[in-house]
């Protein structure tokens, strides 16, 4: 069954626990601390996978876990890192945040691309030797792996998407200009899933078509197959839409056009700006006047305009040598860019629950939240340190630590970072 769309959860390892550990020699008094560091939790790593056309195998599979890091050992060991988790997809995946909808990462190419990082290991307890604190008796705790519920959304990396109402030639057209095999038949809705084809116009020049299956009025909407293929026309550098001229199911070919058109307006705005060039199908089932009122009012719109029979392949040629002079002018087809995390509005910040755990003079500060703001904060950068700062004020952290007892100099560790306090 093709499946273009999935939702499932990933949660990257934890890092692994640092250890509570002291020197044990004959000979050798008050050997010190020597617990190791934990090792960092394993990836979440998407890799784009050639052999795969569709997203079916995440209809069986909803939960993704990658390994926790191994906790630190006495001895200076640290723990061992744990493997990262592999997830293959088709290429063309783009990755959401399934709750905000925010883009994490789009799979276009061979790169693996890590959307949930693991958790760095915890300190051992060797890292909180002081000369004031020669025998710690703590250590700290691997931090948490990125966790998301993550939509995955198949967009085809097509150069050129065929778009047209149902039974108007569009396999047709595919299957004699490429080595695509599409069910080809005399009903509509024969092409269920979308058809890519690779058309070839000699040494080194090639492009890759794609059939856009199931668009009628009201697609945008849902209505026919429109809406599930839709997103598959929003990577197309260049768009052919096919239009039966003769009117042989008995509708008008202008307002088939202006119909898709519209369509692909509602769906998503870009589209409509895309480049298009207007193929006529059928054009041996009506009279030339006809095709020549058609064609003057395609033209009218600033669309070049190309009769075809696409059965016997009459004519095709013209269309695919216009199509290739175009794509030549393109920009490549369209890599979504990863978003930042959003920065948590100041206005929305307001009194946040943490845990605080003391040890000897060191606070750790937890809070799921916390996690969150830590991703959108660059530590190299002033600015971001002082909104991080407002953040810990305005949210209740450092009240909640003056009322924990802590003092001028005193130590905060709030996961991976750690800061003096001062007043």
């Amino acid at each position: 069954m093709f499946a273009d769309i999935a939702k499932i959860y990933i949660k990257a390892g934890d890092g692994g626990d640092g250890a509570v550990a002291f020197h044990r020699e004959k000979y050798v008094a008050s050997g010190g601390p020597d617990g190791g560091d934990g090792g960092k939790g394993g990836d979440i790593v998407f890799v784009a996978d050639s052999s795969l056309s569709t997203l079916s195998d995440f209809r069986y599979k909803k939960k993704y876990l990658a390994q926790k890091g191994e906790n630190g050992r006495g001895g200076r060991c640290s723990g061992k890192k744990a493997p990262d988790l592999i997830i293959r997809v088709p290429e063309g995946t783009v990755i959401k945040d399934a709750e905000t909808g925010r883009i994490l990462a789009d799979i276009s190419d061979k790169e693996p691309v890590v959307v949930a990082k693991g958790g760095k290991g915890g300190w051992g307890n060797i890292h909180f030797a002081t000369p004031t604190r020669q025998t710690p008796r703590f250590a700290k705790p691997g931090m948490p792996g990125e966790e998301f519920e993550v939509q995955l959304e198949l967009k085809l990396l097509a150069d050129v998407g065929i778009v047209g109402f149902p039974n108007v030639g569009k396999s047709t057209l595919i299957s004699v200009v490429s080595e695509a095999k599409p069910i080809i038949a005399d009903y509509h809705f024969t092409t269920l899933t979308p058809v890519l084809g690779v058309v070839r116009m000699g040494e080194e020049s090639s492009f890759v078509m794609a059939d856009i299956p199931g668009l009628i009025e009201g697609a945008h909407d849902g209505l026919g197959l429109g809406h599930q293929f839709l997103r598959h026309v929003e990577r197309c550098r260049l768009l052919v839409h096919m239009v039966d001229v003769s009117g042989s199911e008995g509708r008008d070919p202008k307002e088939d056009f202006d119909i898709i058109n519209n369509e692909l307006q509602k769906f998503n705005p870009e589209l409509a700006k895309r480049p298009m060039i207007v193929a006529g199908n059928k054009c041996d089932l009506t009279d030339d006047e006809t095709v020549e009122e058609f064609k003057n009012y395609i033209e009218s719109k600033g669309y070049q305009f190309f009769p075809i029979m696409a059965a016997i392949a009459y004519d095709v040629k013209p269309l695919l040598n216009e199509i290739r002079e175009q794509l030549s002018k393109l920009p490549p087809v369209t890599k979504y860019q990863a978003e930042p995390a959003p920065v948590l509005p100041e206005e929305e910040i307001g009194k946040q629950k943490v845990t605080i755990t003391k040890r000897d003079s060191i606070y750790a500060v937890e809070g799921k939240w916390l996690l969150r703001v830590l991703r959108t904060i660059n530590f190299d950068d002033s600015d971001s340190l002082a909104y991080f700062q407002r953040v810990l004020i305005r949210s209740g952290v450092i009240d909640a630590l003056k009322e924990a007892g802590i003092g001028e100099g005193d130590t905060v560790s709030i996961y991976d970072i750690e800061f003096d306090f001062v007043e």
